[in-house]
Parts: structure tokens; C-alpha cells; sequence
């Protein structure tokens, strides 16, 4: 009886003339003998991230090696090895920005209309999506993208390169949709493995002094509703999100004071919120369950040109959004002797390495204090 010849995929490697490594699949199936080219390649090691990279594409390459096996053998027993690769791309992107809503939303469409410009083709399926094609989109997220190539309004400026925190986001959320794609078994391979992602920059988080929210609250500001809305967050940390949402069912009487329990708008997990007194009388009189706490607070690029105004008008020289609103009572907890687990907990941060730019922030500022020292000797 003739045995059955083994049919084994070997992962092998070889020289390019660039100084790279090109890697490939070395198939043998009843005795042949073909190569596989994956366009992976391995860099020269100079860096610690060269190393990385190296490491994340090797991974990349075992797992094609592994998926090239179970093709080949399911082929030998019978089996159906149709999976849901040949979906579209564009469709499952656009199933997700339905469920966004607001500025997120907003920033997905701007995710899709740069993945259109890089690659115009609408039919494009998950199969066809393939690490060279990755590499491709973040060479354009870095190299080709302009901030108005998304915009179809008419604009008196010239285009202009987007940032490194655009490019950081936008990348982020192309890969979550194989992340996404991997869970549902639409894919069993993830193309985004290996390449490299964007470093989000270090940026400057702008808050609100105790003196400064002061000499706001002695300025008239161009609307009440949002004004009170503001302070809140700056007594409470809480986002603009949760805030306009916030209704009267999620505000309890508790321990002699309040408190609120919700949903947090951004990560959906539920939050039991103390408020100080400060706080709790900015709520006013209760109202039915069902009654927005915060009514009347208008669309947030509304609230954005108010805030600018108020702020400028107090004669605060600095850029002020509702969100830093947030930044301030983190900061101003911190500043106040708050360990930094409990500032994470009251801002509902799932990892406390969120809540540490705060600290950063802190240790600025008292370096700057300490600068301030005249000289003596």
C-alpha cells in the first residue's frame, strides 16, 4: 500500500538587494514543489523598532503559513473552506459609522473618505486587502493626506498636510475594523499585523486655573444654559457626551447629597458618579425622570465658538473647549492631593496610564513654579 505523500508548507526567507529579507511559502503537495511569495519583508535591525517590526511581520507571515495548511488539507478531506473574505470592505465600514453618532461619526466618515482617496474602488473585498495594500494607505495617511482632501465646503486656505494625531487616529480606527472583522470570522488572517502604527504625539492638554474658572464665572457668558453645563463638568469631569444626555431618572439622593448613575456615552460601562455641593446645587430643583438635566445646550460646534468667545472676552489667553472642562477637575484633583487611582476612578478611565498625562501636566506646573524663584546668590 503506496504511503501518502506529505504535504508540508515551509516559511523560508531570502536576500534582496536592498539589504531586506523577502519571506515566502515553500509549498510541497505530492511531491512539487512552488513558492509563495507573501510581500513581507524584513528590514535591517538598527532600532529597537526595527526589531519590533520585524517581530510583528515574522508573526504576520507564521500565521499566513498556518491558514496555507488548513487550505490545503481541508481541500484533501472535502471540506468547505468558504469563509466571508469576499465581503466588501466600504459596506462593513459603513455598516459601523451608522452605529456612531455625533463628532465620532463624523471622524469615521473622514476615516472612509481617506481610504477612498488612497483607493477609489468601492468593490474592493476583504480578500483583496493585503499587507503591501496596508502599507500602502498609511504611506498615504503620512506622505499624501491633506486635512481639506475630506471637506467639500469651500474654504478660503490652502490645503495643508494632516497632523500626527490625525494620522494616528485614522489609522487606528482602519485597523479596528479587522479587529472587528477577525472577531466576526469574516477574516482569518489580519492584514494590519506587522505594520507599523502612527505615534500619537504628546499633546498639550489646556485647563482652567482655580483663579481663572473664577474670573469666568464673573463673566457674562453668550449662553447660560451652556455656562452652567461647563462648570459642572469642571466640578465633575465629566464629557460633554454624558453631560447633554443626562437626565433626572440617573440623579439619586444619596448620603444626605447626590449623586448620578449612568452610562458612559464613550465606553457604555456603567458609572456611579459623587457629586460635591457645589456641584449639586448646580442641578437646581428636580425635575420628572424623563427631563434632560442640562436642556437647551445646542450642538457642540455651537458651544465651541461660545466658549471661545466667553473665554476671550474674560481675558483668558488660552484655547478652551468644553472637554477642558474635564482636563480641569483632573487637574485641579491632582493638584488638590488626589492619589491617582481615585482621579482615575472619578473620570471613569478604564487604565490608569490614561489618567497619568494629567500628572504630567501637574509636574509642568510645578517645575514652572519653582522657576519663578528669584535669583539669590
Amino acid at each position: 500500500m503506496a504511503k501518502n505523500k506529505k504535504e508540508i508548507v515551509y516559511l523560508r526567507k531570502r536576500p534582496r538587494s536592498n539589504g531586506t529579507i523577502s519571506l515566502f511559502l515553500d509549498v510541497c503537495r505530492n511531491g512539487k514543489r512552488t513558492n509563495e511569495y507573501l510581500k513581507l519583508y524584513l528590514v535591517p535591525e538598527h532600532t529597537r523598532e526595527d526589531k519590533q517590526k520585524n517581530k510583528e511581520t515574522l508573526k504576520l507571515a507564521e500565521a499566513m503559513r498556518a491558514k496555507r495548511v488548513v487550505e490545503i488539507q481541508s481541500k484533501d478531506f472535502g471540506l468547505d473552506v468558504t469563509t466571508h473574505e469576499d465581503a466588501l470592505f466600504h459596506d462593513v465600514v459603513r455598516r459601523l459609522i451608522d452605529r456612531k453618532e455625533g463628532t465620532t461619526k463624523t471622524s469615521w466618515k473622514n476615516c472612509l473618505a481617506h481610504i477612498l482617496k488612497y483607493d477609489p474602488n468601492e468593490r474592493i473585498t476583504f480578500r483583496e486587502i493585503t499587507p503591501l495594500w496596508v502599507r500602502g494607505f498609511r504611506d498615504y495617511l503620512d506622505t499624501q493626506a491633506m486635512q481639506w482632501d475630506i471637506d467639500t465646503r469651500k474654504r478660503d486656505v490652502e490645503p495643508k498636510p494632516i497632523s500626527q494625531g490625525t494620522k494616528a487616529l485614522m489609522f487606528q480606527k482602519f485597523c479596528s475594523v479587522f479587529n472587528m472583522a477577525m472577531r466576526e470570522g469574516i477574516i482569518s488572517i489580519n492584514p494590519t499585523v506587522g505594520v507599523e502604527r502612527f505615534k500619537e504625539p504628546d499633546s498639550e492638554r489646556e485647563f482652567l486655573t482655580i483663579d481663572e474658572i473664577r474670573l469666568l464665572r464673573n463673566t457674562p457668558p453668550p449662553n447660560e444654559h451652556l455656562a452652567k453645563a461647563f462648570f459642572f463638568s469642571c466640578l465633575t469631569g465629566l464629557r460633554w457626551s454624558d453631560i447633554v444626555k443626562l437626565k433626572w431618572g440617573e440623579v439619586q439622593e444619596w448620603n444626605s447629597g447626590r449623586r448620578i448613575v449612568f452610562n458612559q456615552k464613550k465606553t457604555g460601562g456603567l458609572e456611579y458618579l459623587d457629586l460635591n455641593e457645589q456641584a449639586a446645587e448646580m442641578l437646581g430643583d428636580r425635575c420628572d425622570s424623563e427631563s434632560l438635566v442640562f436642556p437647551h445646550l445646542g450642538p457642540i460646534q455651537a458651544a465651541r465658538i461660545s466658549i471661545a468667545a466667553w473665554v476671550k472676552s474674560a481675558g483668558i489667553n488660552k484655547h478652551i473647549t468644553f472637554h477642558c472642562a474635564r482636563h480641569t477637575f483632573a487637574v485641579m484633583m491632582l493638584d488638590l492631593g488626589v492619589d491617582l487611582y481615585t482621579v482615575s476612578k472619578l473620570l471613569g478611565h478604564k487604565s490608569i496610564e490614561t489618567t497619568q498625562v494629567y500628572a504630567k501636566i501637574l509636574d509642568k506646573n510645578k517645575k514652572a513654579a519653582v522657576e519663578r524663584i528669584p535669583r539669590i546668590f
